[in-house]
């Protein structure tokens, strides 16, 4: 994900990532190395690649999941490329094309959210339309403050302005199964090498924590 760059300080003396469009844009970031792609070819390249990956991964019941693209960029494209996967209509387009029930996506709900204005109130419709589809093979279930085009991520999970106990009651509604995981944790200043796994341990027993208690609401 790029970020801007002057770090968010976050609970204890861990650190945030940020990301503001207008910051991004007024950085006049170069073109990637892949030069300017537009929509167009980017799903032709998208066709070319599910035609050939998804037959075999149903012949052989191996479910792929994509990850959205993070974080969500305007319609006409950032730094010459217009990706269609960080925003939900393409999403939906995307899990629509040589349909299967081994190809869907790996359900980043932090970058979903961060495709959203108003996450917490858009986000269980989102839910609902990937997850009756069983489209939603896995999930990282990330929390951030803000939403489209500024938020502040990667943060501990009970200090978001989504609310996770909504969330858990829209996957149970829809019949999800799978696997609920930390996809980031906070950064410690020292712990880079480690992979902050202090925090990631508080994210795992909280999930768990949620889920337990999710349970004996129902």
């Amino acid at each position: 994900m790029p970020r801007n760059p002057e770090p968010v300080p976050g609970r204890g003396d861990t650190i945030y990532a940020k990301w503001n469009l207008k910051q991004g844009l007024a950085e006049n970031r170069p073109l990637t190395r892949a030069g300017r792609v537009d929509e167009s070819e980017y799903w032709s390249r998208i066709e070319y690649f599910l035609a050939r990956v998804v037959p075999v991964a149903h012949d052989h019941k191996v479910r792929i999941a994509c990850h959205p693209e993070d974080p969500g960029m305007p319609r006409d494209g950032f730094q010459g490329i217009q990706n269609p996967l960080c925003h939900i209509d393409g999403l939906q387009k995307f899990v629509a094309m040589h349909e299967s029930p081994y190809h869907g996506l790996n359900f980043c709900q932090g970058t979903i959210s961060e495709d959203l204005y108003h996450p917490n109130d858009e986000l269980p419709e989102v839910i609902r339309w990937f997850g009756s589809r069983k489209k939603i093979f896995n999930v990282h279930f990330r929390n951030i403050r803000g939403g489209r085009d500024d938020f502040v991520a990667e943060m501990f999970p009970d200090e978001g302005d989504v609310d996770f106990v909504k969330m858990l009651k829209v996957y149970r509604e829809v019949g999800y199964e799978d696997l609920l995981m930390p996809d980031h944790a906070p950064r410690v200043p020292g712990d880079e090498q480690a992979g902050s796994r202090e925090n990631f341990a508080f994210e795992f027993g909280y999930i768990r924590g949620l889920i337990q208690a999710e349970q004996h609401l129902v």
